[in-house]
């Protein structure tokens, strides 16, 4: 899998975390941005994932109810709407945090969601949502109303930051699971036969019973 490394995936895994669970450690005064790996552990975070993180630049559109990105395939909904629409017809959801100067997270646009393979897969398996983590409007889900929070040059978004568990980067790809549980928050630019074999780790549930490094050896990524 040329340009990334996995550095460290564990090969135990508790997921689902809820929202709410998260946003209790973001809002006590002893534990705001910024939690520690062990405070999240306590709620149930384990599967865990180290990656090489890079940073850049990039233009990419605010949030609509469907995201137009050059015809890449994937059919790109509003957070609401995905979860909004898991409710009826459940699936897991992809979640894409971007920002407008991330250079890799349109590097991951061009390159990764743009075959084929991976949007079929995706409009499929997932409900794919694009969510700029400085966007200016509000966010009610989970009986929690998510808002911009203005620092620094930039500031962010409360459910970004929720999302990534207090660990924000971009781009960063989060799966939550079909009652809308966090699975796992994957930081970095994925490259296709990358984002491919996490894509299949979790849409075919394999990360309730293998282990990663036992599925990313045998799965073998035609893209």
């Amino acid at each position: 899998m040329s340009g990334f490394t996995f550095l460290r995936m564990t090969t135990s895994i508790v997921v689902h975390t809820s929202i709410s669970q998260v946003v209790k450690l973001m809002f006590d005064k002893n534990s705001l941005i910024n939690c520690s790996f062990k405070d999240m552990r306590r709620v149930g975070v384990f599967f865990s994932v180290a990656l090489v993180l890079v940073l850049s630049s990039a233009v990419l559109p605010e949030r609509e109810t469907k995201v137009d990105l050059g015809g890449d395939g994937v059919e790109w909904i509003s957070f609401e709407e995905a979860i909004a629409r898991s409710k009826t017809e459940p699936r897991k959801i992809l979640v894409d945090i971007y920002t407008d100067w991330c250079g890799w997270c349109k590097k991951m646009d061009k390159e990764s969601y743009s075959k084929i393979e991976i949007s079929n897969y995706l409009n499929e398996k997932f409900y794919a949502v694009k969510f700029n983590a400085e966007q200016r409007e509000e966010v009610v889900f989970d009986g929690h109303t998510f808002k911009f929070v203005a620092r620094g040059r930039r500031g962010y978004h409360e459910l970004a930051a929720a999302l990534t568990n207090n660990s924000l980067s971009y781009p960063t790809t989060v799966f939550m699971d079909e009652e809308q549980r966090i699975i796992q928050p994957v930081p970095g630019y994925l490259n296709a036969p990358t984002l491919d074999t996490i894509l299949k780790y979790i849409g075919e549930s394999e990360y309730k019973s293998t282990p990663w490094n036992e599925f990313q050896k045998n799965y073998k990524s035609k893209l």
